[in-house]
């Protein structure tokens, strides 16, 4: 026989595993996107004479962060929907938009 609480964290957990799929369903394409600007070495000329100063490692290195935080993007929201309370939902949320920004910020100093 199951619990009022054991319910509630099975519960919890599908909630997490829905919202999972639903981000990665999300970001799909942006990350096919990253990993093809960091694989094939002609999709540093697509972005003009912007990067003509870059190096290509860094151009790859860039594109690769970028792939692997939208890769790890879903599993990090579903376990934060799934284990923790609305203070560590709230601080989960605070380092999500952070990395963003350092992603954003990071484009505009590469790409400018």
């Amino acid at each position: 026989m199951t619990t009022k609480h054991e319910a509630g964290v099975r519960e919890r957990g599908w909630w997490g595993l829905f919202a999972g799929i639903i981000l990665a369903a999300l970001i799909a394409y942006p990350l096919s996107a990253a990993v093809a600007f960091a694989t094939h070495p002609r999709t540093q000329r697509l972005f003009g004479d912007a990067l003509d100063d870059a190096s290509r490692a860094g151009f790859q290195t860039f594109w690769w962060i970028v792939a692997i935080l939208l890769a790890a993007l879903p599993v990090a929201a579903g376990f934060a929907i799934a284990r923790l309370d609305r203070r560590g939902l709230q601080i989960a949320a605070a380092v999500v938009a952070l990395l963003v920004i350092a992603v954003v910020v990071l484009a505009q100093l590469f790409v400018y």
